[in-house]
């Protein structure tokens, strides 16, 4: 024999109960011979208790009965429903005049949920001329005295069961009602919330089944919750122990103690899809699975309660007291942890028995609080309790670090004796963040990093290109998920928690909408972002001012954006001071270099305590690209600064770039990476623009540029012989010392010298420290382009997604 249980989203109006019959009359068709178990359908008993509580604080609850009455007996007129009907309405009048209620009269309210299911699928299976016979329950289990959690006594309703089933076997269809039972005095009792598993379990047990299978709205048991984490995968097979852990844990699928009965008889159980006639759902058996991480399971309705006290500290038989005086309550306590420099004891609790449980311990350590050996007994509510059954401590630090670094906090945590389950307390707000972050860290999946992208100019729109043309090949090889779920200008941004494609630039011109930095943190927060990075290829001063935003909202950043590094010394200590505090990173290699890796270098260089004594360069691949060209072709100035205008080298108004202000910005940003405090005031540079041309407009500018031939053919043939022209940065003295000395100057150096043999744009930087000595660490290539710099942003987004 098979046990089928159906579960009350399987009973459903509509496509449910379709389902439910469906699969009864194809196993009848095929002589298979079963017993069906049945829970309350749809949300019955759940709506039975908004109903109850409403009726005992004489609130208006007819209303929400008759719409009971309605969706239990609609499409099934062939059905009489008047004796369950009129008990309900019997029971809530007596609870609305008396304003109280005992659990007895609860259970026998409740009880008339699973009894309507039974009779209904009864009575359609009738309708399709199958034998099918309605079993309530209460006539087979019976149990203690206890109402609302009720413990079968086995001899007698084993008994039961064995002489019903005697009289009605073959080829009937035994329909029973689930979770209830009744006692040695025929009153109806309960066996707990989810206990029409329990019921199955007992019938498998009692009568000896070939396999219990039960029916829900899902395809098995996930390594998580897929409703919170949609990279749950279906696990095939679970040991018993394994799913003993799980349902303990919270797994809401399986009841802890519907294990139990089949562990006895070794009765697998198998968890299947009503809906989902193809899928063969979770095996769940006596024999031991591969070892490992198996899933996340949630506790929720959960309070965490803390009593601290430094007057405890050695003291012998306090955590007996507490668990005591809890347990004399009936307060079942989980998830214990105790601390030791200050005495502190937390633990889990049902967020309904937390305040009484605080009043209990209150009484308990009345006197403790006069002598002040407990300072505080303090209620965290809004809380919830994540386990990972089979994780082992030894390799726990990558979920928990990954945790900190999404700024995902745990209250509490613990694990068990044998090591291979951990349990966390989180917050309530954050519990979907952190399974996302959790299950990305332990299982073989892809981890996702959340990219939000501001500026999409000729950078920002190749950088999002780059992206989504190599995210597969990048999740593929690298186990990396590259998601961006935002990308900005100034004005619009386009949102997208599931991530923007290639028609993004389409996307945010029709559906782009106005932002703050507040509303895009927002957004993230809303749909439980994990692993944030925030990029800046902005020029923009004013964006700068999001950075710390950003940080203590969780984002790492990457930018091309070189005005953060080169504002105030104390801001640029401010930013650090943020991203220490918060454990974030900011990562800005294209700073100086485009893509070229030289910031990376000299952070390696001066951590390891190498002594740089200089560090000078052609910094800019505009410039580079003028005088390079400039130097060896006998043409004039104004034509080979046209051609770099042309080919998109310089910016539209070149004298952005002749001023000389961009090389000093990225001086001054090597200068800080040897915590140098050195301002920008402190550069001395060489503007390459004649102080007439400085002011005016950029068109003005444009219509003068062979004004400038004049003055550089000059420097060009005051040269001496076999020597170029090189726009260069020059960071020396002794960087020992608080400040260095920064030069950004036009020199002219021999063509056989590293600077002088650079080609086309490239950017070249010489590196001389203690230990080389003369012989310089050489740096060179492309140093500008969009491409080029998008690419090293890119860079930075990985290593920042390695990291992590």
């Amino acid at each position: 024999m098979k046990i089928l249980k159906f579960g009350g989203k399987s009973l459903a109006n509509g496509k449910g109960i379709e389902a439910v019959i469906n699969i009864i009359e194809n196993k009848v068709k095929n002589r298979e011979d079963i017993t069906v178990v049945l829970s309350a359908r749809g949300n019955a008993t759940d709506e039975l208790e908004e109903i109850l509580d409403k009726a005992v604080k004489n609130q208006e609850y007819q209303g929400q009965l008759e719409a009971f009455k309605e969706y239990q007996a609609s499409d099934f007129s062939g059905v009489d429903f008047t004796k369950e009907f009129e008990t309900l309405d019997k029971l809530f009048e007596g609870v609305s005049l008396l304003g109280d209620y005992s659990k007895r009269i609860k259970d026998q309210i409740l009880s008339q949920g699973e009894v309507i299911s039974a009779k209904l699928i009864t009575q359609i299976l009738k309708e399709k001329n199958i034998k099918a016979h309605f079993t309530d329950s209460r006539e087979l289990i019976i149990t203690d005295g206890q109402f609302g959690d009720a413990q079968p006594l086995d001899k007698l309703s084993k008994e039961n069961v064995i002489n019903h089933f005697q009289k009605y076997n073959g080829d009937t269809v035994n329909i029973v009602t689930g979770f209830i039972a009744s006692n040695t005095k025929n009153e109806t009792t309960t066996l707990g919330r989810n206990g029409s598993n329990y019921t199955a379990s007992l019938l498998a047990n009692y009568l000896e089944a070939e396999e219990l299978q039960s029916f829900t709205h899902v395809n098995g048991i996930y390594t998580a919750n897929p409703d919170l984490v949609p990279e749950a995968k279906k696990i095939e097979k679970l040991s018993f122990t394994e799913a003993n852990e799980l349902a303990y844990f919270g797994a809401n699928i399986l009841h802890a103690k519907t294990i139990i009965p089949l562990i006895e008889k070794n009765i697998p159980l198998r968890i299947l899809n009503t809906f989902d006639h193809e899928n063969q759902g979770t095996l769940i058996t006596g024999e031991a699975s591969e070892k490992g991480i198996k899933s996340l399971s949630v506790l929720e309705n959960v309070a965490l309660i803390n009593l601290e006290g430094r007057g405890l500290l050695g003291r012998v038989g306090v955590d007996a007291r507490i668990f005591k005086a809890l347990a004399n309550k009936n307060i079942s306590v989980s998830i214990i942890s105790q601390g030791s420099s200050e005495r502190g004891i937390g633990f889990v609790v049902e967020a309904d028995k937390a305040k009484e449980a605080k009043s209990i311990l209150e009484q308990e350590f009345e006197s403790d609080f006069y002598k002040r050996d407990v300072s505080g007994i303090t209620i965290e509510e809004a809380v919830s309790v994540i386990s990972i059954i089979g994780q082992d401590l030894s390799t726990f630090h990558k979920p928990y670090n990954a945790l900190i670094k999404n700024q995902v906090v745990p209250l509490l945590f613990n694990n068990t004796v044998t090591g291979k389950n951990v349990s966390l307390v989180v917050r309530k707000e954050q519990l979907h963040r952190a399974l996302n972050v959790i299950h990305g860290e332990i299982f073989e999946i892809s981890k996702k990093i959340n990219v939000a992208i501001f500026g999409h100019g000729l950078v920002g729109g190749t950088l999002v290109d780059q992206i989504l043309k190599s995210r597969e090949q990048i999740e593929s090889r690298k186990k990396i998920k590259l998601n961006i779920f935002a990308i900005a200008n100034s004005s619009k941004i386009l949102l997208n928690a599931n991530g923007v494609d290639q028609n993004w630039k389409n996307d945010i011109t029709k559906k782009g909408v106005s932002y703050t930095i507040n509303e895009v943190i927002k957004f993230a927060d809303d749909n439980h972002l994990e692993n944030l990075i925030a990029i800046d290829n902005t020029a923009s001063q004013k964006f700068t001012e999001n950075y710390i935003s950003l940080v203590e909202s969780g984002f790492d950043l990457v930018s091309s954006n070189k005005v953060a590094n080169t504002l105030s010394f104390d801001f640029y200590k401010k930013i650090r001071i943020k991203l220490e505090e918060n454990q974030k990173q900011y990562l800005y290699e294209t700073n100086v270099g485009a893509g070229l890796p030289l910031i990376d270098t000299i952070k390696l260089l001066h951590l390891s305590g190498e002594n740089i004594t200089r560090i000078k360069g052609v910094f800019s691949g505009s410039l580079s690209y003028l005088f390079n060209t400039f130097s060896v072709e006998e043409r004039p100035f104004s034509e080979v600064l046209q051609e770099a205008i042309d080919k998109g080298y310089t910016e539209p108004d070149p004298r952005e770039d002749l001023c000389g202000n961009d090389v000093g910005r990225k001086l001054l940003i090597l200068a800080r990476e040897l915590d140098l405090s050195n301002e920008f005031e402190d550069i001395n540079i060489h503007n390459l623009i004649p102080e007439p041309l400085r002011k005016g407009e950029s068109k003005e500018f444009l219509e003068k540029l062979t004004e400038l031939d004049k003055v550089y053919e000059k420097v060009k043939q005051e040269q001496n012989p076999d020597h170029v022209l090189r726009y260069i940065g020059d960071l020396w003295g002794d960087l020992s010392q608080e400040k260095g000395n920064l030069d950004v100057k036009l020199v002219s150096v021999p063509k056989s010298s590293a600077l002088g043999q650079v080609k086309g744009s490239d950017s070249i930087f010489e590196i001389y420290t203690e230990s080389y000595g003369d012989q310089p660490i050489v740096i060179q290539g492309a140093g500008a382009g969009a491409a080029v710099t998008a690419r090293g942003v890119f860079g930075d987004i990985l290593r920042l997604a390695e990291r992590g």
